[in-house]
């Protein structure tokens, strides 16, 4: 289920970019369903699990996400420091996660 919200919002946000600030109906429509299934799916793997590290995967994942979603779409520059921030944070999710985190 968390994985699911990830790619839902993944795709609202990068939607986001392509709606050119709620100006095209297609990409806003997306925008609007996709975080709000990745929020209920989320919700609903709350029930079970705990908040911590899942949020962890879901926020750390989603930007990783996202940033290689904006390079791969809109050509949005890759930096060192980019790529480097992007390992901190799968790194961080790896750590919080150690002590089986998602596991209920």
């Amino acid at each position: 289920m968390v994985a699911v919200a990830i790619v839902f919002e993944v795709v609202a946000t990068l939607a986001l970019r392509a709606s050119h600030g709620f100006t095209r109906l297609g990409p806003s429509a997306v925008v609007v369903v996709g975080y709000l299934a990745a929020f209920w799916l989320l919700a609903q793997a709350l029930k079970s699990l705990d908040v911590g590290p899942v949020y962890a995967v879901w926020s750390g994942i989603g930007t990783v996400g996202a940033f290689i979603g904006g390079v791969l779409l809109f050509g949005e520059q890759v930096r060192v420091t980019t790529v480097i921030g992007a390992a901190l944070i799968v790194i961080g999710v790896i750590v919080m996660n150690a002590g089986g985190g998602l596991q209920h």
